[in-house]
């Protein structure tokens, strides 16, 4: 018997359609799952293919709402035993945040793999099909299974924590972050969160820092949400005027890099109730955060979650 995969789709450029045969000028997330699966013939022949429609939307209109439903809809499918794996279709623009926090969420060994495309579906030579087809073989393969959730694109499969979008038009466009890779972080099963009683996530606002950015944004920023990522610069820097506001927050702040690649580390903080975000990127310095709050506000537990995941 073939394995039987469920394919849950939320739409973005892999459900795009457009003028026949043109890159751009697409509408993301209007073809739906079971077109999607029909589109690719290959998939027929690796697996059974169960398609479920959690939304249909370019990937930046994405909620944690709609994160929680998906994470809660792989938990309950992957009781059932006639599910062997799970493929997440998703638009690129978000797709890191949305893999990450599946990488935290679900409760399953059963390989989750998170997929998308660079080019609508009506283009002349649409990417979506290679990546879903992967995507389909990763998810069914057993040599996956309790590796945490992976990201299929470009011909390459990659953890979720490292998983990274680097280009905005290039095919390879979502690579992996080797200076984020990290062996031995926890995730799915060993993790500390449960979204099962959730309706919606902490609210966490991430800040980019620049010369003579406003320190008000930091104190805006803090009175209206419940945690602040800072992108700073170099090494998780800010100027002085910074530390001063980050230091009267109120509120948790995690301090990542906008450089895009290497560590902040915690012993480097000049500010008391900082915490260094790692290896993980503001974005994903977010995601973890959010998670985190639905459990302590305290510096030092957030500085431990920090430390394992």
């Amino acid at each position: 018997m073939k394995p039987r995969i469920a394919v849950l789709a939320t739409g973005g450029t892999i459900a795009g359609s457009g003028q026949a045969g043109k890159d751009t000028g697409y509408k993301p997330g209007v073809i739906s799952a079971e077109s999607l699966i029909s589109s690719v013939p290959a998939l027929a022949e690796v697996a059974d293919i169960q398609t479920i429609q959690v939304c249909n939307l370019n990937s930046d209109d994405m909620t944690d709402s709609i994160w929680i439903d998906l994470a809660q809809r792989i938990n309950d499918l992957s009781r059932e035993l006639d599910t062997d794996g799970f493929v997440v279709t998703h638009g690129t623009d978000t797709l890191e945040e949305t893999a990450y926090f599946l990488n935290l969420t679900v409760k399953t060994d059963k390989c989750v793999v998170v997929t998308g495309a660079m080019r609508p579906a009506t283009a002349a030579s649409p990417d979506g099909p290679a990546n879903l087809l992967l995507a389909v073989e990763a998810a069914a393969s057993g040599a996956n299974r309790g590796k945490g959730v992976q990201v299929s694109f470009a011909g390459r499969l990659f953890p979720a924590r490292e998983a990274v979008k680097r280009h905005t038009a290039a095919l390879d466009a979502v690579t992996m972050d080797k200076d984020a890779l990290e062996p031995g972080r926890l995730h799915t099963t060993s993790t500390e969160f449960d979204i099962s009683g959730l309706k919606a996530l902490p609210k966490v606002t991430v800040l980019y820092f620049n010369v003579d950015a406003d320190p008000a944004l930091v104190a805006y920023a803090a009175s209206n949400s419940d945690g602040v990522v800072i992108a700073g610069a170099g090494a998780g820097e800010f100027s002085l005027l910074w530390k001063s506001a980050i230091e009267k927050c109120k509120v948790p702040v995690v301090v990542s890099s906008r450089t895009g690649c290497g560590p902040v580390l915690q012993e480097t903080m000049v500010c008391p109730n900082a915490v260094a975000a790692g290896t993980l990127q503001p974005a994903k310095a977010a995601v973890l955060l959010r998670l985190a709050l639905t459990r302590t506000r305290d510096t030092k537990e957030l500085i431990r979650i920090f430390g394992i995941y």
